[in-house]
């Protein structure tokens, strides 16, 4: 079991002033990262959590105010998010971190940002091939089939029906996920998979988008997601009435999922740690903005959540 998530932005703030040795000694001016999300949700609410607690644990290290500017476009939509990495550019921040909607839509402004001198980051993205940028994030594959194989060992020899549901297309670990969902289940011949809809990182519309997938496939066994909006697809097996019978393996940690987990609607949720993800991805922002070269991908790991560990976990994301 992992530490509280205090105690770990903490060392990970120590580990960096190590690191950088008497760079550290020498800052005297304040900073700002920016910290620029798919859209607005509950999720990125607690990345952003972790990003502002490695600020304050690094304004105390350094003497400095160490400041964090949560940009969150309303949608899913890269046209708004590239608009809004716009309006963080032009007050020159110390570092900019992005969840890309669809990197290519969003390569030209990020070039842009970077020939300004600004560091730019990606976090809960894998980082395109030849970018050069720094990823944050889990091995989104892995998360998938972890929580993929999990669904089917709980299904069964039987098997069923098990609908997946997309998040946002364009965003790539979202397509990963998917991908890795489809790779998993297409193993077995006892799984038929169907379409599960797509939510566009929106709990209401998955909400929606679950209800409308088990209306029409009344036999339905199973439920696999790719963002974290495994909230809204349990309301809508309890409002079915299927709590229990629709098994349902949900990605993330954020405690309205856990609360689902705990009730037994959700089977089990295979977790990013976006309070981590928050946190590293201020230190990697700090460290780039000192021009220390800084490691191409940053593991912030998987968490796989049931009812064995579950009231851990809460307790733990309720801090």
């Amino acid at each position: 079991m992992r530490k509280g998530f205090a105690a770990v932005i903490a060392t990970a703030a120590m580990l960096g002033t190590v690191v950088c040795g008497s760079m550290v000694a020498n800052a005297a001016e304040d900073m700002t990262f920016v910290i620029v999300p798919k859209c607005v949700h509950a999720w990125f609410d607690e990345v952003n959590k972790g990003a502002v607690a490695e600020a304050e644990v690094l304004s105390e290290q350094l003497g400095v105010e160490v400041k964090i500017d949560y940009r969150a476009p309303q949608t899913a939509d890269v046209v708004e998010q590239n608009s809004t990495l716009e309006q963080a550019a032009a007050t020159h921040p110390d570092g900019i971190a992005l969840d890309p909607v669809d990197y290519e839509g969003s390569k030209a402004v990020i070039e842009e940002i970077q020939a300004q001198g600004i560091p730019v980051i990606l976090f809960d993205a894998p980082s395109p091939e030849g970018s050069g940028l720094t990823s944050v994030g889990n091995d989104f594959a892995e998360q998938a089939s972890l929580a993929a194989e999990k669904l089917v060992e709980i299904l069964g020899e039987e098997g069923g029906k098990v609908a997946v549901m997309q998040g946002a297309p364009s965003a790539p670990n979202h397509a990963e996920r998917y991908e890795a969902h489809l790779a998993v289940l297409a193993k077995y011949p006892q799984i038929e998979v169907i379409e599960g809809g797509i939510d566009n990182d929106n709990i209401e519309t998955a909400q929606q988008q679950a209800a409308a997938v088990m209306a029409a496939n009344p036999d339905l066994k199973g439920f696999l997601n790719c963002d974290a909006c495994g909230s809204g697809v349990a309301a809508a097996i309890e409002e079915a009435g299927k709590a229990g019978e629709v098994k349902f393996v949900s990605m993330d940690n954020l405690i309205e999922i856990l609360n689902y987990v705990k009730s037994g609607t959700i089977t089990a949720t295979s977790s990013t740690i976006p309070q981590m993800q928050g946190s590293m991805s201020v230190l990697m922002m700090w460290q780039a903005s000192l021009g220390i070269e800084i490691p191409a991908k940053v593991d912030t790991g998987i968490a796989y959540i049931d009812e064995t560990n579950i009231d851990e976990w809460i307790a733990m994301v309720s801090e």
